[in-house]
């Protein structure tokens, strides 16, 4: 064969190729997915397999595509996700479609698949829960196929944070007041085992208290955060964080916790200037009462048929981050109660923002700001798909909420982390 015919020859053939490649396209439109929560997963699954992901912001609830294999397309039939192959020159005009300076989306690229921790007491010798409540997060996380570890304060203090690009807290109370349980289940065995546990641990590690070890913890995690790490937190993790930070070197627990009385003034010697969110808070000083502080929106009257929240909506172009934090099949999520459910908007600091709200109520639901080269999360409530879970409920079977917009937000947060990365413009 001469040079020539070789040249044209190759040439017909990457012609071919290029018109035979195609890719899967997830479509996350309501209706058009049999899985929201797996979609999830299957992308991870492809970036853990070394290939690159597209996430489409704002086209059809927040679409999902990737290159076309025979193992990939396998892979979608086997987890029962909705897809389509479309060719290669169809997702480049389907991309170009969506550059469109006068349309809200934007192509996000993934690469990398985050290292997921969560913070979480460990089981007992049996494999049971050492807490007896489940997490959302763990549960969707399991649903949607991805992977975990699973850490808590001792791995934190030894300095493992580092070993991970995306950190979830565990429904922790840091002020070191046990989730201030104790009017209802002081005498329950779970309340001792897990005071005694605690304290035992606290004592390994060289602190007097346990409100002493939990401040030590989130000071970690705010180095973790600071430094470029992804930390999310739901229900009593979010206020309570706050609280350890604002409360340091004042002693804001009541003797049944650790000993010894309240500090005198410990109402007034908050520092505000510590937090991540909140900001002019009061502590709740009553230890029968159930709430450490008032940044629980406790004067919310609504009944379950009407707790509703929305999501707002930021330029996919200009805010990509909470853009993709808030992709959905829709706007309105319905609400669901927690030890914290949502965040009275009058102790939000200005420069938090705000993702999802109930303006009728003036709460916060849904919030996310900045520290350093880092980024957090909080989500108040406990099961979305669960409105009042109780102590002791079982867990919510989630392939009966496949196309939960509640627990897509959580794997929103999962999910952004692998996107090349964007700072939000101001």
């Amino acid at each position: 064969m001469s040079f020539k015919k070789s040249v044209f020859f190759l040439l017909f053939l990457c012609l071919g190729y290029s018109g035979i490649a195609s890719y899967i396209y997830i479509p996350m439109a309501d209706g058009k997915q049999k899985d929201h929560l797996k979609a999830y997963g299957i992308t991870y699954w492809v970036l853990e397999k070394g290939a690159e992901a597209y996430w489409l912001l704002n086209y059809e609830g927040g679409s999902f595509a990737f290159e076309h294999t025979p193992i990939f397309e396998k892979e979608c039939k086997i987890r029962g996700i909705s897809y389509k192959v479309i060719p290669n020159a169809q997702f480049a005009s389907l991309r170009q479609e969506i550059s469109n300076p006068e349309l809200n989306q934007e192509v996000i690229k993934l690469e990398k698949p985050p290292k997921i921790a969560v913070y979480t007491p460990d089981v007992n010798s049996r494999g049971e829960r050492v807490q007896p409540w489940d997490d959302a997060v763990t549960m969707v996380l399991t649903y949607a196929e991805i992977p975990y570890e699973s850490i808590y304060d001792r791995d934190v203090m030894e300095d493992k944070l580092a070993e991970y690009d995306w950190l979830h807290l565990h429904h922790e109370d840091f002020s070191g007041q046990y989730g201030k349980f104790y009017a209802s289940y002081h005498n329950k065995p779970w309340y001792r085992d897990n005071v005694a546990k605690m304290e035992s641990l606290a004592k390994s590690l060289g602190f007097k208290k346990v409100s002493q070890l939990k401040l030590a913890v989130v000071k970690k995690i705010r180095e973790y955060v600071g430094a470029g790490g992804f930390m999310f937190a739901m229900c009593s993790a979010t206020d309570t964080y706050d609280l350890a930070l604002a409360a340091e070197g004042t002693d804001i627990c009541h003797q049944v916790f650790d000993g010894d009385p309240m500090a005198p003034n410990a109402h007034r010697s908050l520092d505000f200037s510590n937090t991540f969110a909140f900001t002019d808070f009061q502590i709740i000083r009553n230890h029968l009462e159930y709430e450490t502080s008032s940044i629980d929106n406790r004067k919310r009257k609504i009944t379950p048929e009407q707790d509703y929240f929305t999501l707002f909506e930021f330029s996919a172009k200009w805010d990509p981050i909470p853009t993709m934090l808030t992709q959905n099949h829709t706007t309105t999520v319905k609400g669901f109660m927690g030890q914290t459910t949502a965040f009275d908007k009058h102790y939000v600091k200005p420069e938090v923002l705000i993702l999802g709200e109930n303006k009728s109520i003036n709460e916060a639901r849904y919030i996310h700001g900045t520290l350093g080269n880092g980024t957090w999360t909080f989500y108040g409530g406990h099961d979305p798909e669960d409105y009042r879970h109780l102590v002791n409920d079982p867990e919510t079977d989630l392939s009966l909420h496949p196309n939960s917009p509640g627990y897509r937000l959580i794997l929103n947060n999962v999910l952004f982390p692998a996107a090349k990365k964007k700072k939000r413009k101001t």
